[in-house]
């Protein structure tokens, strides 16, 4: 790792995009023992939790947009691991048996995932960052939908 500093580490929109590509490497390395990718595993994760959820639901609890959690739900029960079902005008996503086997394993990667990041950054550091940086999502975000 070159320890030199960047001309543009002082800008949080390069921090924080260099940050995320490092802890994606270490989150797509822990979740390998799932045979998912972080995003879909942790859509199982929610779903497995929250029997019923739907894509709406998943969509806030994920901060993604809805049309990348409809494709991940497609993905998903293509792969046999959630199923959806339609309930008046609504849609609600249910895990399947294979699924729910899985839950001991997700639940490992993301105690791996983060014993991996807390061992290089400190437990009392990374959860203190990750307040932070939470905290500042959501100012962002509100500030954001404001002005939109």
């Amino acid at each position: 790792m070159n320890n030199q500093k960047n001309k543009y580490c002082g800008c949080l929109y390069y921090s924080a995009n260099a940050f995320a590509r490092i802890m994606t490497k270490i989150a797509e390395e822990e979740f390998a023992i799932t045979g998912l990718a972080p995003s879909y595993a942790l859509l199982l994760m929610s779903v497995n939790e929250q029997p019923g959820i739907q894509p709406k639901s998943l969509s806030e609890h994920m901060q993604l947009t809805p049309s990348t959690v409809t494709r991940l739900i497609e993905k998903m029960e293509h792969r046999g691991l959630v199923k959806r079902s339609s309930v008046g005008r609504a849609t609600e996503v249910h895990p399947t048996k294979k699924s729910l086997e899985l839950k001991s394993v997700l639940k490992k990667a993301w105690q791996n995932l983060f014993k991996r990041y807390t061992a290089i950054l400190g437990e009392k550091q990374a959860k203190e960052l990750t307040t932070k940086v939470y905290e500042a999502f959501l100012r962002l975000d509100q500030e954001y939908i404001t002005n939109d």
